[in-house]
């Protein structure tokens, strides 16, 4: 197998954006050679609720969902309608002041891009 290079961003949530707090919930990768964009999640709810007790979780996990749907090209409600697999990861890269929030972008090489977002799950959010 050959190795894809892969860009990938960590999702954080900041329950109140004044304050700066994040916990890691999440990840996106992409690489565009094995034609591959998909998000893994854990939100850790004890965690973010030490941060923010009152911390809607449900609309947490709603902003996750709409993550994994611009991944797979979902549009509508709210959602962009992005053609390719790298417009739709600018889009999820995008800084934005919200309490899902991407990290800067990384990157990497790898044969088999879905096990290295498992992997980078493991080891940047769990």
């Amino acid at each position: 197998m050959s190795a894809h290079p892969y860009q990938y961003v960590v999702l954080r949530c900041v329950p109140r954006v004044d304050r700066g707090e994040c916990v890691n919930v999440g990840v996106v990768l992409f690489s565009q050679s094995a034609g591959f964009l998909g998000a893994a999640c854990h939100v850790d709810e004890n965690r973010l609720r030490a941060l923010a007790s009152d911390l809607d979780l449900e609309a947490v996990s709603a902003s996750l969902a709409v993550v994994d749907d611009v991944c797979a090209g979902t549009d509508g409600g709210g959602r962009p309608r992005l053609a390719t697999p790298g417009k739709r990861f600018g889009w999820l890269s995008a800084p934005r002041s919200t309490v899902i929030q991407p990290s800067g972008v990384h990157g990497g090489t790898t044969a088999d891009p879905a096990a290295e977002l498992e992997a980078l799950l493991d080891r940047l959010v769990r």
